[in-house]
Parts: structure tokens; sequence; C-alpha cells
């Protein structure tokens, strides 16, 4: 036991150094802050200074516009955009980890030189969790840097939020991200391959559910199905925890679909089936 759990570490050190020089880690995670800064603080703030209304805050008021860009909406505002944006990328980010061990032969050298194949699985998933909980923190702490530069211009009392409406931003956020990255781990062991697994979760992630919800407006049967869908889950929770809109159909991706309980258990068990499929599928398969 002692002897896999070191094996276990050594792959999760190993992973985490492939990481930090792996220019397209770094590549996916600069697009999701870009987008977290963009959607959630600078096409706002433009609305806000030019008293122009725009597509996501169009009836809103200029007060509540401001509020939401200073340090006490910051977890509400950053956990909005990672049930749909955010997850997109964390898909990304696991197919890629997982997808190009094939292509690159990483696998292959890993499984022959190196320790067992559960080991090496779970040391890969424990440094993608390790990268998935780095980049909500540096998220998080990204958008109170930004609002803090709003609240100085704008010459507001700087307020900060509860711990509580933090940690919930935190860890509502971290489970959603992680699920994702999980699922876009599974698709690229399963597509044995990068880019046939992103296609294929970003495809699933921003319109296939999308589909299936509006399919199951109107059938019974398919709504039925589409409650449990991960999307509808992550949704779901960061539903939970933020506030809803005053106006307008609020962020795409934040549903109410399930409650906070029910989409919390939801996305608890996505986020062990899923890495439990991968360790059976990597167990199992020729890696060639």
């Amino acid at each position: 036991m002692t002897g896999a759990i070191t094996d276990v570490m050594r792959s999760t050190r190993a992973e985490l150094l492939r990481f930090r020089r792996w220019p397209a880690v770094w590549v996916t995670i600069g697009a999701w802050l870009t987008m977290t800064a963009l959607f959630a603080y600078v096409f706002n703030y433009v609305s806000y200074a030019t008293g122009d209304g725009s597509f996501s805050n169009e009836g809103t008021s200029t007060d509540a516009l401001l509020a939401d860009l200073l340090p006490a909406a910051v977890p509400q505002a950053v956990a909005q955009g990672m049930p749909m944006f955010g997850g997109a990328m964390m898909m990304v980010l696991g197919a890629i980890v997982a997808g190009n061990g094939f292509g690159w032969g990483t696998w292959k050298t890993v499984f022959t030189q190196g320790p067992s194949r559960q080991s090496a699985v779970l040391g890969s998933l424990a440094a993608l969790t390790v990268a998935v909980a780095t980049t909500v923190v540096i998220t998080m702490v990204f958008a109170f840097g930004i609002s803090l530069g709003i609240t100085g211009v704008e010459s507001q009392s700087l307020v900060w939020p509860s711990l509580g409406e933090l940690g919930r931003g935190l860890g509502g956020g971290m489970l959603v991200m992680e699920m994702w990255a999980l699922a876009g781990f599974l698709l690229g062991i399963l597509a044995k391959g990068p880019a046939l697994s992103v296609g294929l979760g970003l495809t699933w992630a921003l319109v296939l559910e999308n589909l299936l919800r509006g399919v199951g407006s109107l059938l019974s049967a398919v709504e039925t199905m589409t409650t449990y869908l991960p999307g509808t889950a992550a949704g779901s929770l960061i539903g939970a925890i933020v506030d809803p809109p005053s106006s307008g159909d609020g962020t795409p991706g934040v549903l109410t679909v399930l409650s906070g309980t029910e989409a919390l258990v939801t996305v608890g068990v996505y986020a062990v089936i899923l890495p439990l499929i991968a360790l059976v599928l990597m167990r199992r398969r020729d890696v060639a």
C-alpha cells in the first residue's frame, strides 16, 4: 500500500511539472481568465460608464450594474461563468491532458518504464485536480483585482463578501470545474487523442445539452433524462449559489432545474463515476 501511494505521489509531481512547462495549459487558463474579465467586468463596466444597455444587462439599473462590479459580488460574478464557459475550458484541459498522452506516446512510455497503470492515471487525475483548484483560486484573485480597481476608480466604499459567500463561490466553482475537467479526461481516453475529445466535449457542453433541454420542454420523457445531465446539474448548483437576476434571462448555463442539494449530489456522483470509468478503461485497453 505504501509503495502504491508513493508511486501515485511521484506520478502527480511529474504531471505537475509537465503542466507548468506546457504552454497549452497556460493558454487554456488564460482564455478562461480573459472570458471572465470580458463578460463579468469589461462589458458591464462599459455599459455602466456609457449608460448603454447590452444583451446581457438590458433593463438593469446603473446602481445594480455597479454593485455587480464591486468586491462584495466577486464570488457570484465568477461562479456564474463556470457552468458553461469555465466548464468548457476545463473540459478542454482534461481532454488534452489525457489525449495528448496517446499522441505523444507518453502513456505507453510511462506504463512500460514507470509505475502501474493505476498509479500513473491516479497521479494524472490528482495533478489535474490541483490544476483545477489552482485555476479557481487564481480566477477569484484575478476578479478581486479587477473589482478593486473599479472600486477605486468609482470612489466606492470597500465592502468584502462574507466568508460564507466566498466559501460557496469557491466550493461550488471547484466542484463544477472539476466535474467538467474529469469529463474531458474521460473523453481524451475514449478518443485516444486531444482533437476529437476536445471537439466532442465542446459540442456536448455548448450545443447538445441545450438542444436536449429544448426538446425536453416538449417531451416529458426527454425532460426526465435532461434533468440529471452534467450541464443541468452544474448549472443548478451555481444557480443555488447566486442570486436570481432582477431582470432578463440571467447568465447562460445558470439554471434552477434541480434544488441545491440535488445538484450537489448529482455533480458529486459524476465527479466519482467519471474517473472510475477512466481508470477501468486505461487498465483494460491497449494504449498504442
